[in-house]
């Protein structure tokens, strides 16, 4: 078994990536049409500030493709201000609206803060709030929770573990259910540095070790400065078909 790469950016709807990536004239009503004949994939950065309206992801739903897969990437509120307690009704919510996405839902993404350490009783009662229907995925951005307890439990939830790499801070390369998901946020500089090809051929044999045993691989480059992002997820994607 290989898993099927899903390779793409975190977010399209950026300004300053016309003339470099859209056409000069061209409406941003069709920049994820025009995304969407490149990459089979997009994280949807959006509903991380505002719950999007049902309208919105039934018009994302019809701009692209039957193979083309949305991870959605669940509000600051759930993560960062109720820090998973008392997000029932919120997540219920979100899960009626994402799932007009229909075939093209892919994983659900919670990013949680960096101040949020460790806490195992927290994160399980979480989990158990989630819809089993779903495919989930949880990036951890305090070092206390990179521990075999945490990725155990996780496993027993069937939930995803989001690899990612920023500057100072590489996590392990695990996957703890069928499919992995990787965050790609700039390894020199946050959000605004672009991978050297040399780096995206070592991240390719990392990628395609852990993939053997997977059904698919999420990857998102989150450097949308200067169109980093386009040019690294392009790059990657032709050295993973090459492998």
């Amino acid at each position: 078994m290989s898993a099927k790469y899903y390779i793409g950016t975190s977010g399209w709807h950026y300004r300053h990536w016309t003339g470099k990536f859209y056409p000069e004239k061209s409406s941003t009503r069709e920049w994820l049409p025009y995304y969407a004949r490149t990459f089979n994939t997009v994280e949807i950065n959006a509903s991380f500030y505002r719950l999007p309206p049902e309208s919105t992801f039934t018009g994302w739903h019809n701009a692209v493709p039957p193979e083309f897969r949305f991870s959605v990437k669940v509000s600051r509120f759930i993560t960062h201000i109720k820090r998973l307690e008392d997000c029932g009704q919120a997540l219920a919510t979100l899960f009626e609206r994402a799932k007009l996405l229909k075939t093209n839902l892919g994983p659900f993404l919670y990013q949680l803060p960096g101040g949020l350490k460790r806490d195992d009783a927290r994160l399980s009662a979480f989990l158990e709030m989630l819809d089993k229907s779903c495919r989930h995925v949880i990036e951890f951005r305090d070092r206390s929770w990179l521990a075999d307890p945490v990725f155990d439990l996780m496993r027993k939830f069937n939930t995803g573990f989001c690899i990612f790499d920023m500057p100072g801070f590489t996590s392990p390369l695990i996957a703890t259910t069928d499919f992995a998901y990787l965050r790609f946020h700039g390894h020199t500089r946050l959000y605004s540095s672009s991978y050297s090809d040399s780096e995206l051929q070592n991240w390719a044999r990392e990628i395609s070790k852990l993939s053997a045993d997977l059904h698919e691989f999420f990857i998102y480059f989150n450097n949308d400065a200067g169109g980093f992002a386009i040019d690294n997820a392009i790059a990657l994607k032709q050295i993973l078909v090459m492998k």
